[in-house]
């Protein structure tokens, strides 16, 4: 296993900069979860440590060695694709054996490290089959077989989970966080799924036009966002944002409060901020309740499962005091 460190890393196509000067440190044995919308530079950012992409400044490490001038191949990493990248007319043994037998493994040695990879990840019973006799989610586990056979120093995961339904995205996260767990091999995986980012990173690097927002463990960004884009890209349902002034009395350029730090009531309470129900949601244990605050904006709560508010209510929010962030005007967090 190795550490990554990209140093002033930057890309050029043609005369249109792309990322600029992003700075990343993942430690040995760390999953690091790049994030961030689409065309934020991630993916480029990947295939760049890849090998895949010239590096048009700064450098790359992999461990001790800089490898901006080093072939992909003698990079010692292994990369999981979107579209899995597997060979249709190969058996799923012989897709997971296929570096192997390229590097001229002896034969014994690629049936053991197949044989351990599948039982790893459950897919002993389908060593003889071929990928269109697969589901997608055994599909994209013979694609990380075949990463695991190499036993390389990094993963690299390209948005591996966006052909798969929701019910199976769910299953394979925990999949690949559970066998990160296992192996401990250094992993850097890209999405712009800020709920796969948080319930899978050891650390997350969210990204935005090019560069490097925030770096921090989940709950770092979720509790401490260093300004107004990590804010509100991490969570679910989004924080509120609200201008800051007379109507909120809080003392900042602008407010934010997380949907589940704020109480809703039907009640009238003394310094609350009155709104009427747009929608309600219901969805069992939860309740996302969206509430048109009048000059304030809208507003997202998160409340109980068993409560009684419905479209057109009028309610009455009252914020935490102790969870409200605060950001001055250029967006930034005020947080001591």
């Amino acid at each position: 296993m190795s550490s990554v460190t990209l140093t002033g890393v930057r890309k050029s196509f043609g005369s249109t900069e792309v990322l600029h000067g992003v700075d990343v440190a993942v430690e040995d044995g760390e999953f690091c979860v790049l994030v961030g919308p689409s065309g934020c530079g991630k993916s480029t950012l990947l295939r760049m440590i890849a090998g895949l992409e010239e590096i048009s400044g700064g450098t790359i490490s992999i461990g001790e060695r800089v490898v901006n001038a080093v072939a992909p191949k003698e990079r010692d990493i292994a990369m999981v694709f979107q579209n899995y990248a597997l060979y249709p007319h190969m058996s799923v043994f012989d897709n997971m054996a296929f570096s192997l037998k390229l590097a001229g493994e002896p034969k014994e040695e690629t049936r053991v490290r197949v044989e351990e990879a599948a039982q790893i990840l459950g897919l002993q019973e389908y060593l003889r089959r071929f990928p269109r006799q697969l589901s997608g989610g055994q599909r994209q586990r013979v694609a990380m077989g075949r990463a695991i056979v190499r036993k390389p120093q990094v993963f690299l995961f390209d948005e591996p989970l966006s052909n798969l339904d929701a019910k199976l995205r769910v299953a394979m996260r925990t999949e690949i966080k559970a066998l990160h767990q296992r192996l401990k091999t250094t992993s850097i995986y890209v999405t712009h799924d800020q709920i796969e980012a948080m319930t899978m990173a050891d650390k997350i690097v969210v990204m935005n036009m090019g560069r490097v927002e925030q770096t921090g463990s989940p709950l770092e960004l979720y509790n401490r966002p260093a300004n107004l884009f990590v804010a509100g890209f991490i969570g679910s349902p989004r924080m509120s944002f609200i201008r800051g002034g007379e109507a909120t009395k809080l003392g900042a350029a602008t407010i934010g409060i997380r949907p589940e730090h704020l109480s809703v009531s039907t009640s009238p309470r003394d310094g609350a901020w009155q709104g009427k129900v747009s929608v309600a949601e219901h969805l069992g244990a939860d309740t996302f309740v969206h509430v048109n605050a009048g000059a304030l904006g809208n507003i997202n709560v998160r409340t109980g499962g068993e409560v009684s508010i419905g479209h057109g209510d009028v309610v009455y929010l009252t914020p935490d005091s102790a969870r409200v962030h605060r950001f001055n005007a250029e967006g930034q967090s005020m947080a001591a």
